[in-house]
This record gives C-alpha cells, structure tokens and sequence, in this order.
C-alpha cells in the first residue's frame, strides 16, 4: 500500500524523505524532515506521531537506533506500524512490527533506507536504493523522486496510486522543499513535474525569507 524513502545528500547535507500510496494525504502523514537534525517515515495504519517523535529523539542526541526504540517501546500499537529514521551522518534504522501486512520489506543503503508494505514484490526498497545511490551528485529531491519511480517499476503495490509526499530539509526551520500531490492518477509523474517547477526558484524562496532584501517580491 506504502512504499517510501528517507535519504541524505552527503555532499550538501540536506535531509528529506519521499513516499506514495493510494490513498490521499500521504505527504502530510508519513514524512518529516528537520535540517542538521535527521528525516523519518512512519506508515501502515499510520501514527503520524512518530515521525515527530523520532526526530526529538535525534535532537537530543540518541542514535537512529535509539530513536526507533523510542517509538517502539514508548508508544502503544507499534505492531502496526512501519517506521525508519535517517540522521545527520546517514545512519539508518527501521522496524517493522508483527501486524504489517506483506508483501514488507526494508532495505538500508549509503545515505538512504527505504521501506514498502502492502506491495507487489519486496523487491521494492532495494529498487529504490539502487536508483537513489545511483546518482550521489544530483539534487537530493530528484534522487528521491528517482527512487520512488523506481519502486514503483519493481512492482510498486496493487490499488492505483493517489498521492505523493516530498519533503527536503536544508539549513532553515522550515523545508527547503515540501511538495505533495493528491487525488491525482499519476501522483509520481506530477510530483516530478511540480520539482523541475519548484527548482528554480526554491532558493529564491529561501532568501526571501532570510535576506528579504536580495530580492524583490513576496
């Protein structure tokens, strides 16, 4: 039902997470991201809590381990949940809990975990880390972009697509990028085509928040 990544660009150090699924609001859900701090995922009968969770744990120092165990051990009902985390040197940790329905999978790459349930072939997070990987020197969103339209070419899952989620921290409070699609019948092909839109001005966006006065406009 849910397949997604959380990766890191070692050259920048921006961090960010992507994820689709065939129902609507993924992005909203299922993905978080904090600069300097880490990104994590949380799905399958989703807490949206978690995400949040993790990255406190991040902050005060705990291993990505420790900030999986912390959701784990710390909340009720993690059976059902799918979580992984990434920190700001590109350790990785995941769990899958008991009740997460097959096909599942986790796969941990260089600066990169990936996870899918519910899907056509569990082969889907290694198809995803290998497009991610794949190209070290790109812009962090479109190596998560590659790698979310390459786990649907693995299989991807069985209903038909709804929404799309990505997320990129970089320096600021706020991200860098978050874009999301929904209620759309090709989530993966608009969220690519909303980054080479987004691209050229994100930094744009930036500076007008930060040095308001090297640009001109809202």
């Amino acid at each position: 039902m849910t397949f997604s990544l959380a990766g890191r660009c070692a050259r920048t150090g921006m961090l960010g997470a992507i994820v689709t699924t065939s129902s609507i609001a993924v992005g909203s859900r299922c993905a978080f991201a904090a600069a300097g701090v880490g990104a994590a995922l949380t799905q399958h009968t989703t807490d949206p809590r978690l995400g949040p969770l993790m990255l406190d744990q991040l902050r005060r120092g705990f291993t990505a381990e420790q900030a999986i165990g912390a959701a784990v051990g710390g909340t009720p009902l993690s059976d059902w949940r799918q979580l992984a985390v990434i920190d700001n040197r590109g350790r990785t940790a995941s769990y899958s809990g008991a009740s997460v329905k097959p096909e599942r999978a986790e796969v941990h790459g260089r600066d990169c975990v990936a996870l899918a349930n519910i899907v056509r072939s569990g082969t889907v997070p290694a198809a995803m880390v290998k497009a991610f990987e794949a190209e070290p020197d790109a812009p962090l969103a479109l190596r998560l972009i590659n790698a979310l339209e390459a786990g649907d070419a693995a299989g991807g899952e069985f209903k038909p697509l709804m929404s799309a989620g990505l997320i990129v921290a970089y320096r600021e409070l706020f991200p860098y990028v978050d874009l999301r699609v929904d209620s759309d019948v090709d989530p993966i092909k608009t969220m690519r085509r909303l980054w080479r839109e987004y691209e050229p001005v994100a930094d744009t966006f930036v500076a007008r928040a930060v040095h308001p006065a090297s640009v001109v406009g809202g």
